[in-house]
């Protein structure tokens, strides 16, 4: 008995005393301006918002691109052909327009003029011919019946004359309006259609949107893409992010845009930083 309580004495006077020199070593130790941290990448996964199978890709892992470098291509063999169609109907739509401005084709206002002469020429005849009916009617040699034929032909060779006239008038005159604004409609709905069929071409041929370094190709030449899934991982220099881990009592000292200085293993000399985010929720166990 009176060894036990003795060991236990013994034991207990010892870790009073290491939990001293704890204590005495706390109070001494000079507060450190070096923090754990580690860098980490915002990666750009670069993807087409179509299908399809990758034709032919320009980067691999490891290169640097610059900003509008081709980075791959999916087959466009629909979309080209819908491109080609969409320019044959905005062509198609664009002559129908400028022909209903322009009115009839020459050739066709050359067939009415031809008309029009015939007609000129037939009532210069009957117009004769009723002068000399009037003249043998008055010297009775003919009935009246004979002169009011040679009125009514005479008539109708003016009224005809009249008609090409008209037909000739209307011929150099444009469509209706209303004619005229449902074809300029169609026009308009034509280049939109092209407009479309050029964007999704030029979906399928992807570029890189800004300086940047290819850290991964997620697909081979060949494959089937489907639509939205990334091929090409991107970290722009901007990107790179240094994560650290600030102690309590250390955190009021620092605010954003505060200037840092950053070493790490294999850097020659330090590298200068700037604080850009400060979380508000405190973590206990970096990782």
């Amino acid at each position: 008995m009176n060894i036990n309580n003795t060991i236990f004495y013994s034991v207990k006077q010892t870790l009073y005393t290491l939990l001293l020199a704890s204590l005495l070593a706390a109070c001494t130790e000079k507060k450190s301006d070096t923090l754990q941290g580690y860098a980490e990448g915002e990666f750009v996964r670069v993807a087409a918002p179509f299908a399809g199978a990758l034709e032919k890709l320009h980067v691999k892992r490891g290169e640097q691109v610059a900003q509008g470098a081709a980075l791959f291509a999916l087959e466009n063999q629909n979309e080209n052909a819908n491109k080609r169609e969409a320019e044959q109907r905005l062509q198609s739509a664009e002559a129908r327009l400028a022909n209903l401005k322009t009115g009839k084709r020459p050739q066709e206002i050359n067939v009415i003029n031809a008309q029009l002469a015939q007609a000129v020429a037939a009532q210069k005849l009957s117009a004769s011919q009723l002068a000399r009916d009037e003249k043998l009617f008055a010297d009775g040699f003919i009935s009246k019946e004979r002169v009011e034929e040679a009125k009514a032909a005479a008539t109708r060779d003016s009224a005809r004359i009249a008609e090409l006239n008209a037909q000739l008038q209307t011929a150099k005159l444009s469509a209706r309006s209303d004619e005229i604004r449902g074809a300029a409609n169609e026009a308009e709905a034509a280049r939109a259609a092209l407009e479309q069929s050029q964007w999704r071409l030029a979906q399928k041929a992807v570029i890189a949107p800004m300086n940047a370094l290819v850290f991964d190709t997620l697909y081979t030449q060949g494959e089937f893409i489907p639509a939205g899934n990334p091929v090409v991982s991107l970290l722009p220099p901007g990107n790179i992010k240094l994560r650290f881990f600030v102690p309590e009592t250390q955190l009021g000292e620092i605010k954003l845009e505060q200037k840092i200085s950053v070493t790490c293993d294999g850097c020659a000399t330090p590298i200068s930083a700037a604080i850009s985010y400060i979380s508000r929720q405190a973590e206990y166990t970096p990782p």
